[in-house]
């Protein structure tokens, strides 16, 4: 039933468990896992030479989370003889550029975790994997912690 199912990862526990979950899916429908992280631009003000250096550290850090989150993803897979393919994207809100991805490859399910979070707490933070379930167009399997 599905072929590309995309699987976006922040490198937390709980997106592991996710990624768990999205492997062991593929494997029964014989699926590809595209795995996405979207790095959230550097706030830059363009003043200084300090700010220059802090987008440069901010880059470095943020793509080197990205990496061992992709790879996390990668040995997972692997685990379970499922092909695994992912990028590290940069957008300025992180549920597009998980959409866009997904449209872009073709993946026809989104496997994502959810932090739970309630009440105040996600009024204020918002909820990316609430507004990526009410803004795709394919299908998303939200995996709780």
């Amino acid at each position: 039933m599905f072929k590309k199912i995309l699987v976006p990862s922040d490198g937390s526990d709980l997106a592991h468990k996710a990624a768990e979950f999205a492997a062991d899916l593929a494997k029964v429908h014989g699926a590809e896992v595209i795995g996405v992280y979207v790095i959230d631009p550097f706030p830059y003000i363009g003043i200084g030479d300090a700010s220059a250096a802090g987008l440069q550290a901010y880059l470095a850090e943020s793509r080197s989370v990205a990496g061992q989150a992709l790879e996390a993803l990668g040995k997972v897979c692997a685990a379970e003889g499922v092909p695994f393919a992912g990028d590290t994207i940069e957008r300025n809100v992180v549920y597009e550029g998980v959409i866009e991805t997904a449209q872009a490859e073709g993946c026809d399910l989104i496997v994502m975790a959810s932090h739970g979070r309630q009440g105040v707490k996600a009024l204020i933070l918002g909820s990316v994997a609430q507004k990526v379930l009410t803004h795709a167009p394919m299908p998303v399997l939200i995996v709780k912690g």
